[in-house]
């Protein structure tokens, strides 16, 4: 399947994505460990079926120093012993959080407790803009049939330098 429209070829696309690559720099700049965020937006990204950004954000993290076993198994995290206490309250957050539509409560009260449990106000309003974030990246790629192997790490940073 071809990808169906080009983005960066469109005036009104291009705009919309430099005012959002602002705010992906805003949480970059934010206290929320790098690790952290590309942890949450790859589960997000498998979760939603978007192979354009599960191959931006897989590189990006191992690019980043992030390892192989821990990517390989963000999919299963709650089957696996790589991830701490804070990094599973993030994914929680980031799994709830992206399958609103799943649960009639969106993200559970013991989710929350935990988030809250490991981080201060500053690192949950990233988590939470994060999960917000890679969702609408999501969306934007799937519907455009946007597809992933080609992406080179740094690439979407360098794209509105």
């Amino acid at each position: 399947m071809e990808a169906r429209f080009d983005l960066f070829e469109n005036e009104i696309a291009v705009k919309f994505a430099k005012r959002f690559a602002g705010t992906a720099l805003v949480l970059q700049q934010s206290p929320l460990p790098k690790s952290t965020q590309e942890l949450m937006a790859l589960r997000a990204s498998q979760i939603n079926g978007c192979g354009h950004c599960v191959d931006m954000h897989a590189k990006e993290a191992a690019a980043a120093g992030e390892s192989a076993v821990r990517l390989s198994l963000v999919a299963t995290w709650r089957e696996s012993t790589v991830f701490t206490e804070a990094e599973r309250a993030a994914l929680a957050l980031t799994e709830e959080g992206t399958r609103l539509a799943d649960a009639h409560q969106g993200v559970s009260d013991e989710t929350w407790e935990q988030v809250r449990k490991h981080y201060d106000d500053d690192c949950t309003a990233a988590l939470v803009c994060v999960v917000a974030l890679i969702n609408a990246a999501n969306r934007l790629a799937v519907i455009t049939h946007q597809k992933g192997g080609s992406y080179q790490p740094g690439a979407f940073a360098a794209a509105f330098d």
